[in-house]
């Protein structure tokens, strides 16, 4: 069995670059510019390759130690920048619910980002009513609880609020729901600047071909998806949104592709990783062929939720995975 210490050491590896190809087999002399021009190639070539996308740290990697008060919401983005060389961050608005409408407190955690290099990139939005309930009333009170989130994205200069499409009924009756939900939203959040995405989250949201469909028919530019490699739970044994025991799971590569062209954000969600640094539930490498072949070029926000390692270490050995993997 490896060390802890070699464990580490895996985790931060990245994968090795060819030398440059043969040497031309002509007989004529080199003269000294070739020469130069040569040594120049040969450094270009050995030089890694640049990640196709931009690697943002979700605050949900770091919930247990906000939850238990060792970390502040205000500290967070001086965190991502100074522990793990991260310069954007994506809130999760539990951390701050009480402050979503005081100005001082945003002003604050704005400065800290400028003051740190770091850029906000969203915000995650739960516990503020169903997107798709089937009574119209409490699913327009779900519409405009999200208006303060939307309000303080574009303070915040985020680009977007991430929501959640819940809501009981058949599948039919879920979509029509949603769709006029994420609708209305869109619209109030487009007179701002600001987008409305869509995770899958569990349930219907998690069938990446409803999704899809759901944000065809709402049919507004800044209304996308939040594709995360590992929400792809649709059916649970008790019913219930998170508790019990995943029965039943959609394809996460499929589901990734089928969303995929709607994205304005990416999460890579982690767990567990074996003694090479690759995480176990996720085929990164295959993941980020997907994400890349589908154009993709924005933020992919780390979301380590695992027990393994504590949680900065699962940041740390999410982000090597991220760079093993995203140079292709």
């Amino acid at each position: 069995m490896n060390s802890r210490r070699e464990f580490l050491q895996t985790m931060g590896m990245v994968a090795t670059y060819g030398m440059v190809s043969g040497l031309g087999l002509g007989c004529s002399t080199k003269t000294s510019s070739d020469t130069t021009t040569d040594s120049t190639n040969m450094q270009s070539s050995t030089q890694p390759k640049e990640l196709f996308f931009k690697i943002s740290l979700a605050e949900w990697s770091l919930h247990r130690e906000l939850k238990s008060g060792k970390l502040d919401n205000l500290d967070f983005p001086a965190k991502a920048k100074n522990d793990f060389g991260i310069s954007a961050v994506e809130y999760v608005n539990q951390f701050f619910v009480d402050h979503v409408r005081n100005n001082r407190y945003l002003t604050d955690l704005r400065t800290r980002c400028e003051d740190n290099g770091v850029t906000s990139v969203l915000i995650m939005c739960d516990n503020e009513g169903y997107m798709a309930d089937a009574d119209a009333k409490k699913r327009m009170q779900a519409v405009e609880n999200h208006y303060k989130w939307v309000e303080a994205a574009k303070f915040l200069g985020c680009h977007s609020i991430r929501v959640n499409c819940f809501g009981e009924g058949s599948r039919e009756e879920v979509a029509k729901a949603g769709t006029d939900g994420l609708r209305k939203l869109s619209e109030f959040a487009a007179e701002r600047g600001i987008n409305v995405i869509v995770e899958n989250h569990g349930g219907y949201s998690s069938d990446g071909q409803w999704l899809s469909k759901v944000i065809t028919d709402v049919g507004l530019p800044n209304c996308g998806t939040l594709p995360d490699f590992g929400n792809f739970c649709i059916k649970r044994e008790k019913g219930d949104m998170w508790e019990s025991k995943c029965v039943e799971w959609y394809d996460r590569y499929k589901g990734v592709t089928e969303i995929l062209p709607f994205a304005k954000g990416v999460s890579a969600k982690s767990y567990d990783f074996d003694a090479n640094g690759n995480c176990v539930e996720t085929d990164y490498e295959k993941m980020l062929q997907i994400v890349k072949a589908g154009g993709y070029t924005g933020y992919i926000g780390i979301e380590y939720e695992g027990s393994q390692l504590s949680e900065d270490e699962g940041i740390r050995a999410t982000k090597a995975v991220l760079e093993k993997f995203g140079r292709i």
